[in-house]
């Protein structure tokens, strides 16, 4: 059986090690230990490395530190995600100051993702947004992406 291809927003790596969220963070450590036994095939972005760097050094080297332990697809922004980002954020799908999620759904999307992890329920792990992206992944020949968060998943294994 062909595993499940997800794609990790910065949110969803970052709550590795949020000790103030104790159920989420216990949540994606199981994801994790899923990931670890090769249950899904992983694809983090530039993005995500990216905003990974900008956290705080402890917080950066501990996730940096979970990164080594995984197997992913390193993928790059490219000028075809940057024109879906752009159809997202046209739709309505997601407000304009929120381009940095609408380019992490379009990266996920033109990797061939079935999934996207996130914890931002504001942006990404909403209606609005779920439905502006099927709309523009059905325009435009791209498959569906399914937009969770990472207790989503594990629920839905369970």
């Amino acid at each position: 059986m062909k595993k499940l291809k997800i794609y990790f927003d910065t949110s969803a790596i970052a709550y590795l090690d949020q000790q103030d969220s104790p159920d989420k963070m216990a949540d994606t450590l199981k994801l994790w230990e899923e990931i670890k036994a090769g249950k899904y095939e992983v694809v983090i972005s530039d993005i995500t490395l990216f905003e990974v760097e900008q956290a705080p050094k402890v917080k950066r080297d501990t996730l940096f530190a979970f990164l080594r332990d995984i197997e992913y697809i390193g993928v790059e922004k490219n000028a075809e995600a940057q024109r879906i980002c752009q159809l997202y954020l046209d739709i309505g799908g997601l407000p304009p100051k929120s381009k940095i999620d609408a380019e992490h759904i379009a990266v996920a999307t033109v990797s061939g993702c079935n999934a996207i992890l996130s914890w931002n329920f504001r942006h990404i792990v909403n209606l609005r947004a779920m439905n502006a992206v099927d709309a523009v992944n059905i325009r435009e020949g791209y498959s569906p992406l399914r937009i969770l968060s990472p207790s989503m998943l594990i629920e839905s294994r369970d």
